[in-house]
């Protein structure tokens, strides 16, 4: 499928964007593993997401779906059942590492399996402290790459400081760590997303924080059953936002979207480029921030975006990037090695995109090095398959002369279903739905800074 994409007009509009990813991934197998029925609303209902749903039909799990974006899931106390097949991961890495730690310590015989983009991504940095932990693993697949092959048994805690910050391996460990004898730490080299720890205190599971980014589980416990409701992606909205912040005058506001803490720092960075942001918390009810978060767009300067804070930007940088040919000045990421064992080496694919649409790139081995602005023209670009590159280059398409075709674009629908509609709003605005208001007057935080 091709999306086409036009220029936009001056945006000034009001959205919601689906549920968090991240954290529909997490509440159905936390309450897979809780004592009795969990009602959760605003799952997020994507390739993705679906993948680990299946999984945990796979393996015994009863999950009802009354409405299409409302799960209800039977918790079986932690007793899972070997499934009568190998459980596909699909595309999603989630799936797949949190499967790992889920299934290591299980007294049955499981097999991982994934797409051509899946079986190409490092695995070896989950394996390696689950076998530790006593999990017999083996990778099938060139260089610890899956199938992944999973012997569970009777595990132990242990510490262990993880060598690339990644909150799918930690979360991994720490869901092992349920089914440990013992206490579970984990140290982080950079903070990453918390969304695993939280979900597991709301679900009574007894952890510890303690200084210098560890996280600590205690084993043997049993998450209490509990309704739980998915606030919006702020990884999805940072596609909109990073729009709206480009454009001068623009003027966007997300309702009902996470803002947790360490999701957040994508509107530092816009804030970083010019554009004036506000964020308000309106909802701490179930330890996941919600609220609303505003942009008001200006003419962007460049920014350097390296270190720490990478870890927890991973998913916007490709947005970001087409952000930094749009600014003023020089636009600078480093340190984001990661994204090249992403669905692709997303480093690469920003850089050919880029350059197609007219911008001037260096391709640095950790990151970019953006020189704007660009007067970007309408190209044909591809998607590599990869979901965040079809949606950034989407947004591109926004700001370009004549017409973007964004080949392959139905990879989308493994994170953001409905993202195709919602362009299409953005481009002709008389043609959004009534719900989708314009922006009027609100009582909102000060600018963050």
């Amino acid at each position: 499928m091709d999306l086409r994409v036009k220029r936009a007009p001056h945006i000034d509009t009001e959205i919601t964007v689906p549920g968090d990813k991240s954290i529909s991934h997490r509440a159905a197998i936390i309450a897979a593993l809780s004592n009795g029925v969990c009602h959760i609303d605003g799952f997020l209902n994507a390739d993705d997401c679906r993948r680990t749903l299946e999984a945990l039909r796979s393996l015994g799990i009863r999950i009802d779906e009354p409405e299409p974006n409302t799960i209800v899931v039977h918790g079986k106390k932690r007793m899972l059942s070997p499934p009568a097949r190998e459980i596909d991961c699909g595309n999603s890495a989630t799936t797949m590492r949190l499967m790992a730690g889920l299934l290591a310590g299980q007294t049955f015989e499981s097999r991982l399996v994934g797409d051509a983009s899946l079986s190409k991504r490092p695995m070896d940095r989950v394996i390696a402290p689950l076998r530790r932990m006593g999990a017999n693993i083996m990778a099938e697949g060139a260089e610890e790459t899956a199938p992944l092959l999973i012997r569970g048994g009777s595990l132990r805690g242990i510490k262990y400081e993880i060598p690339v910050a990644s909150a799918q391996v930690k979360s991994a460990i720490l869901l092992a760590g349920l089914f440990a004898k013992g206490k579970t730490t984990v140290t982080e080299i950079a903070a990453t997303r918390n969304h695993t720890e939280l979900m597991l205190r709301y679900f009574f599971v007894r952890t510890t924080r303690g200084e210098n980014g560890t996280v600590g589980i205690f084993g043997e416990q049993v998450p209490e059953s509990r309704d739980f409701s998915i606030p919006g992606d702020l990884s999805s909205a940072a596609y909109w936002l990073t729009a709206a912040a480009a454009q001068p005058g623009g003027h966007l506001l997300v309702r009902n979207l996470g803002l947790n803490s360490t999701r957040t720092p994508v509107l530092g960075v816009l804030v970083r480029m010019g554009a004036q942001v506000r964020e308000a918390v309106e909802n701490v009810d179930q330890l996941e921030p919600r609220g609303v978060a505003e942009v008001t767009g200006a003419m962007l300067k460049g920014t350097v975006i390296q270190g720490k804070e990478v870890a927890q930007l991973i998913d916007e940088l490709p947005v970001l990037a087409v952000a930094g040919a749009l600014a003023h000045g020089t636009t600078i990421i480093r340190h984001a090695q990661e994204l090249r064992v992403k669905e692709t080496d997303r480093i690469a694919a920003i850089a050919h995109n880029l350059r197609a649409m007219g911008a001037q790139v260096i391709e640095l081995n950790d990151g970019l090095e953006i020189h704007g602005p660009a007067p970007l023209r309408g190209s044909r670009v591809a998607s590599f398959g990869d979901h965040r590159i079809a949606m950034a280059f989407a947004i591109a398409g926004l700001f370009a002369e004549g017409e973007t075709i964004v080949q392959d674009a139905e990879c989308i629908e493994i994170s953001y279903p409905g993202f195709a509609k919602a362009i299409e709003e953005f481009i002709s605005p008389k043609h959004a739905q009534a719900s989708t208001r314009v922006i009027g007057s609100l009582s909102l935080s000060p600018m963050a800074e």
